[in-house]
């Protein structure tokens, strides 16, 4: 099937506001001969989607969900764009490429759902393929918003396709809450659009990835307006009313569908052969069959340090079974007092980070300390790699995740309590003090969330919602609160968009 693009003058401009004149034009999907059938539809939603598996942006969930915290850290010899995040010294006067590329892509994803949501209403195919691809552009705008405006606060709002250069001077958003309408409305209607898969489809979202999402926004306005965090502590909406929401919405998928549910194997959840588990409720798409990085993935060599070039096995947790990897890069680093924070019985420090190698037959190759630099995340490996080819995949949204936001949102119930002791007793531990407080109750949900979602993305956010990073983060000590709270809009997308300022 031929995709004709429609190329405009300046078209890198045009279209986003934000690539040079050099880079190849993205392009539009010519109005005049696309969207004519179903399987038009079903390229312009691969398309959308396509944008999360950019290199360029894939690699900052990790950078801007992990790096900066004082769970993670990177190499000494990381590009300085990366070094700056890692030791807050971004500022306004210069264009960080992680946070241009970050920024960047997420604005295509959303003109690519705005298209989608622009001109399938016209179209004349089955209407539940038209409502499936609505929704599932209503959930990539959403989902996209939702980054954005945890990342840099107040961005510009476009609620329709870009077309011409006078549409990329839109002004930044006058608050959050007119961003938040936008994205828990997108939700709403992402989930009233969208069926439950019959299984988890990779790369794909369904009406509990939306309710999913939901119910993280809502968590994270509850909690960053209860702890005072900047604009947010000036959003109009009510807590109480914000942590309801959260729960319900966390609630729906927990109690309303069946495909989804807890993984009772840790190891099981983070096997490259099983991205279809039940855990996996949104799952980035890539494959090692692919012929670009994008579509096949590095995130393992990122992970993994440089140890001697050659094979590594990795020990199945306390079984005698050794898997193969490939060793890497070492850009993603444990920091050492973060392992050192786990409980030494809990099975997410002693089966999903490594201080031991292996050869083939078993015997000990390298361990922590020593030849392996730092014990490194072992959530990223895929032992059929090809080369530096892996299905090694991000979790963007895990069952784990939402009974971790619906336990923290509604407060210490029985259901609350059941939910956590089970990720615990999964980890090897025991179950919490059934008798703690509110407040108490919540610190140790968090504390949770720190241990199970760790080396996936997350930890930044709830730093952020929990107004925690100059207290709990080294490198960002001394900082003021606007300096950490949000990262400055990148300057080239400043340079380019008259209407901020």
């Amino acid at each position: 099937m031929k995709i004709k693009l429609k190329y405009i003058a300046l078209s890198s401009i045009l279209l986003f506001g934000s690539c040079s004149l050099d880079e190849e034009p993205y392009g539009f999907y010519s109005e005049d001969n696309f969207y004519k059938t179903a399987g038009d539809a079903e390229a312009a939603v691969a398309y959308a989607y396509g944008t999360l598996t950019y290199l360029e942006y894939s690699r900052s969930i990790f950078f801007l969900g992990d790096i900066a915290s004082e769970n993670t850290t990177t190499k000494s010899d990381a590009s300085a764009d990366n070094q700056d995040l890692n030791n807050w010294k971004v500022d306004n006067f210069k264009t960080n490429g992680t946070l241009e590329n970050f920024f960047k892509y997420g604005f295509i994803s959303i003109n690519r759902a705005n298209a989608i949501i622009k001109k399938i209403p016209e179209c004349d195919f089955n209407q539940n393929l038209k409502d499936q691809y609505l929704g599932e552009a209503y959930f990539l705008r959403a989902w996209n918003y939702f980054n954005l405006v945890r990342n840099f606060g107040l961005v510009p709002l476009h609620e329709s396709v870009v077309e011409t250069l006078d549409q990329t001077a839109s002004p930044l958003a006058p608050d959050m809450d007119t961003l938040y309408d936008l994205i828990l409305s997108d939700c709403r209607k992402a989930s009233e659009l969208l069926d439950v898969y019959d299984a988890p489809k990779i790369g794909r979202a369904d009406k509990v990835a939306a309710q999913a999402l939901a119910a993280k926004a809502y968590l994270y306005i509850a909690s960053a307006k209860e702890h005072n965090v900047s604009l947010y502590k000036d959003m109009k909406r009510d807590v109480t009313l914000m942590y309801d929401s959260a729960a319900y919405y966390a609630g729906e998928v927990i109690h309303k569908q069946s495909v989804y549910k807890f993984d009772n194997s840790l190891l099981d959840i983070y096997d490259v052969e099983k991205p279809r588990g039940p855990e996996h409720i949104f799952i980035m798409a890539m494959d090692r069959s692919g012929s670009t990085e994008g579509e096949y993935s590095k995130i393992s060599k990122m992970f993994i340090p440089y140890i001697d070039g050659a094979t590594l096995y990795l020990k199945q947790g306390d079984t005698n079974s050794y898997i193969p990897t490939h060793d890497g890069w070492g850009e993603y680093r444990t920091e050492i007092s973060f392992y050192n924070s786990f409980d030494p019985n809990d099975k997410r420090k002693t089966d999903l980070i490594v201080s031991k190698v292996y050869s083939s037959d078993g015997a000990l190759k390298a361990e922590y300390p020593g030849k392996i630099p730092y014990p490194f995340c072992r959530k990223f490996i895929d032992p059929k790699f090809d080369a530096d080819k892996t299905s090694t995949r991000p979790f963007l949204i895990r069952f784990s995740d939402v009974a971790l936001i619906y336990a923290e949102a509604a407060g210490p119930t029985p259901e609350s309590y059941s939910l956590v002791n089970f990720i615990r007793q999964r980890a090897g531990l025991g179950t919490l003090n059934p008798n703690l407080t509110k407040e108490a109750f919540r610190k140790e949900v968090f504390k949770e969330r720190t241990f199970e979602l760790a080396f996936e993305g997350d930890h930044m956010y709830d730093l952020r919602r929990w107004n925690r990073i100059i207290s709990d983060v080294p490198q960002a000590a001394g900082l003021s609160e606007d300096r950490v709270t949000f990262y400055p809009i990148p300057q080239a997308e400043i340079n380019l968009n008259g209407s901020i300022r």
